[in-house]
């Protein structure tokens, strides 16, 4: 197949011992067999890919069941979808699964999630300003952002660093070493940190084939 892709569910960090005794810092993923729900084709809708979906749904819309039986004939409707863009989809089949099995220890693979959400925070803790001083004539608002924007050109710049929203957002690591696959419990383990908090969706993907 085109790129391997798996959705699974963060469980946490361990520590594995190398052989050479060097201790190594690893993310363990749960990754349940993935079922390929659609094949989507050149000639049909203008580019290749091909869903994947992960875990069942519990109260399924009768759209979700007519699509899973249709494309995938399964009778349950997955509970979240991806798609995954190929170059070909040779060799990919409707119905089919996908595990961790399709990766291999020492594979090279990027992770993406979705980060931990931090809420509503200020220039100090979002972007790392500094405050203003305490003593000596400061005002004592130490905290506050400042200037803004200039006279011109009259509004405030997109991508001015303020206070808002902190986390998250949408997070791709790149170049994580597979340390652990096992097919018994469905766990793949990955050198370094994954975005995201325990129990949060992943996708892992590899290189093309």
């Amino acid at each position: 197949m085109g790129v391997k892709a798996i959705i699974g569910r963060k469980v946490g960090m361990t520590q594995i011992i190398n052989e050479d005794g060097r201790v190594r810092a690893v993310t363990l993923i749960s990754a349940t067999p993935n079922v390929i729900s659609q094949i989507k084709t050149e000639e049909v809708d203008g580019y290749q890919s091909y869903q994947i979906g992960f875990e069942t749904a519990r109260h399924p819309a009768k759209a979700q069941l007519g699509h899973a039986a249709k494309q995938a004939k399964t009778k349950t409707a997955p509970k979240v979808v991806q798609e995954v863009r190929v170059d070909s989809t040779e060799g990919i089949e409707a119905g089919s699964t996908v595990d961790v099995t399709a990766f291999e220890v020492g594979e090279n693979v990027q992770v993406t999630g979705t980060s931990k959400g931090k809420g509503f925070a200020g220039t100090i803790k979002r972007h790392n300003f500094m405050r203003s001083r305490k003593t000596h004539g400061g005002k004592g608002d130490v905290r506050k952002p400042g200037s803004i924007g200039s006279m011109y050109p009259q509004h405030v710049l997109k991508g001015k660093r303020m206070a808002g929203q902190m986390g998250h957002d949408r997070v791709t690591v790149k170049n994580l070493e597979i340390a652990i696959i096992d097919p018994e419990l469905n766990v793949i383990g990955v050198v370094g940190a994954v975005p995201g908090p325990k129990k949060s969706l992943v996708t892992i993907k590899g290189a093309s084939a």
